[in-house]
């Protein structure tokens, strides 16, 4: 499969258009013309992940954050990054980032966090505006935005939901704030896989009781429980490490007798004592 077509099954899925504007999607490196015959996917496209796409052959190296973030100066082995671009080319490997891209749009990433968590009655947390996409139903198109909303399955006090959490995500911790200021069960609550900071007021707006993504600093968490919400910190990987498997299932999906897929294990970047 080229490149391009495989490019095309990727954005009918999670469009360029839903991303933030700071970000950066789509082609990072390589050739739109290459043969794609081997993907290997992972969160991010670190030396390791290089490494593995190297060893099994692969075409192109699928990442959730993209490998270029800020601008480079110039591309040589004196920086890390400009040594993983080279890496790359030097082994012909494409690299594609789905990054906000795949956090907003409709049964992406936030979607799928709230399937994990069992939430019924979703909505879109913060909306960014309406996108069609390979998987809404009908022709209408429906918003997209960061994070959902909804409601558990039954009412739960905030650590045994933090406990569910835990469980339904494979965790090895949580973090939580605010616990000692909600005493009574809660129900409706909010989830944004990623860095989280930049939802607590969003997730106020909406009167959610609970919020529970990840990167949550002292200050951020204090304040979300200064306005009488719960934060749950479980991580930015301990959210977003899904990607690897539902991007498995999808590409299986679309393109299984096309492409021989390869994913990265799973591996928490941060060491607990």
């Amino acid at each position: 499969m080229q490149c391009s077509k495989l490019i095309e099954i990727l954005e009918k899925l999670a469009p360029a258009a839903c991303a933030c504007e700071w970000d950066n999607v789509g082609l990072l490196v390589g050739r739109s013309k290459k043969e794609i015959k081997k993907v290997y996917i992972a969160l991010d496209g670190d030396e390791r992940a290089i490494e593995e796409a190297v060893d099994c052959g692969a075409d192109l190296l699928l990442t959730h954050h993209p490998i270029i973030f800020k601008p480079l100066n110039r591309i040589n082995d004196s920086d890390f990054i400009a040594g993983r671009l080279m890496k790359l080319i030097r082994n012909d490997i494409c690299c594609y980032a789905m990054h906000t891209n795949f956090d907003a749009a409709p049964g992406c990433m936030a979607d799928a966090a709230a399937g994990i968590l069992g939430l019924t009655k979703t909505n879109v947390l913060e909306i960014e505006g309406t996108v069609k996409t390979d998987i809404t139903e009908g022709s209408a198109e429906t918003a997209y935005g960061i994070g959902k909303t909804g409601y558990l399955e039954q009412p739960v006090t905030v650590r045994e939901l933090a406990g569910l959490v835990k469980e339904r995500f494979g965790l090895p911790f949580v973090t939580i704030y605010g616990e000692q200021d909600l005493k009574e069960p809660v129900a409706f609550v909010g989830i944004s896989p990623g860095a989280g900071s930049s939802m607590i007021k969003p997730a106020l707006k909406a009167g959610v009781e609970v919020l529970i993504t990840g990167d949550i600093g002292h200050h951020s968490g204090t304040d979300a429980a200064a306005n009488h919400m719960a934060v749950i910190d479980a991580g930015h990987y301990g959210l977003e490490y899904l990607f690897l498997d539902y991007m498995e299932d999808f590409l299986k999906k679309k393109a299984g007798e096309e492409l021989e897929i390869y994913k990265a294990d799973v591996r928490f970047p941060e060491t607990f004592l």
